[in-house]
């Protein structure tokens, strides 16, 4: 059986052309560009809570990196390092050499060093930080919402989580349709580059993890402002179209999560600028809402249906301990 230092030198350790030191030290040593402030997040994923045991290794490894990347997206920042931390319960060298071609393949095509990290024996758990670059007067955050400002999203919303759902057996999908919406859940496509064209055009964003209200919704508070949102506009795929009368479906596309699409708001006069930048990006953008005055202090998002109507919204976002 391999030594975690075995599967450290063989998985983990990787050329690092933008890193001053990487793998092999107590800490890797790096320097922001000029100019450059630098932005870091960091997720876990456990195994049986944010992916199935039964997955795909390649897929679990792309899924760690991916939801970090989602965040520098949100960010407006490149992502240009991370570190890797994982439990395993064993030490399964199969499982370990696949899911580090799945996390190294997302980093190569994002540019992206591996610069440190830990293995330990435990519960299946992988835990990235990731750091990245962006001027520091173009970051996109959360508290740049005004009234008056259009809401949009990225892609479409609802898979992954119709995907969770046909899992656990809470809806039946075919075979062909539970597939299109498992690669969805397992294999999410950070929006780097749709974020990184928003700079100077978008006021806030933030990136849809918890499921569209509950996301929104943080723009909302930090923003002290309120959203209304057109449930008729949201984007859906072909899939979730077939099932979206569905109050599970529904659910699923309000506050189901793992969508890792943007959502984001800027001024009605950017419209023209909104569009070019999705165009750039080659990913698509829908308007889904506006951002008004919050009332009274209620700082959060409405969806509404085709006359106006408040919608219901019984699942309003994932939430660890809910």
């Amino acid at each position: 059986m391999p030594s975690e230092f075995d599967l450290i030198k063989r998985h983990f350790t990787h050329a690092t052309p933008r890193t001053l030191l990487g793998v092999g030290d107590d800490a890797a040593l790096i320097k922001p560009s000029r100019g450059q402030v630098l932005a870091v997040a960091v997720d876990m994923l456990v195994g049986g809570r944010h992916f199935f045991m039964d997955a795909d290794p390649a897929s679990v490894g792309h899924k760690a990196l991916a939801v970090n990347l989602s965040d520098m997206a949100a960010m407006g920042a490149v992502p240009r390092w991370a570190t890797l931390g994982i439990a395993l319960p064993k030490a399964d060298e199969r499982w370990v050499a696949a899911m580090s071609r799945g996390f190294m393949k997302l980093a190569r095509q994002h540019g992206v060093d591996l610069i440190g990290g830990d293995t330990t024996k435990g519960p299946l758990n992988l835990c990235v930080q990731i750091i990245g670059e962006v001027p520091a007067r173009q970051t996109l955050r959360r508290d740049g919402a005004k009234p008056g400002d259009d809401i949009w999203v990225s892609g479409t919303l609802g898979d992954a989580a119709l995907a969770v759902a046909a899992k656990n057996k809470r809806i039946k999908l075919k075979p062909a349709e539970l597939k299109q919406a498992m690669q969805r859940l397992d294999r999410p496509a950070p929006r780097v580059a749709l974020g990184l064209a928003l700079r100077g055009v978008a006021r806030s964003a933030i990136d849809v993890s918890d499921g569209l209200i509950a996301d929104l919704g943080h723009i909302c508070e930090r923003s002290a402002v309120a959203a209304v949102v057109a449930i008729e506009r949201l984007p859906m795929s072909v899939l979730m179209r077939r099932y979206c009368a569905r109050p599970i479906a529904q659910a699923a596309l309000l506050g189901g999560g793992d969508d890792y699409e943007l959502c984001f708001t800027a001024a009605p006069a950017k419209r023209a600028a909104v569009e070019r930048a999705a165009s750039r990006a080659r990913t698509p953008v829908t308007r889904i809402g506006r951002v008004i005055r919050a009332p009274e202090g209620a700082c959060s998002a409405v969806i509404v249906d085709g006359d106006g109507l408040p919608v219901e919204v019984r699942q309003k976002g994932f939430d660890h301990f809910g």
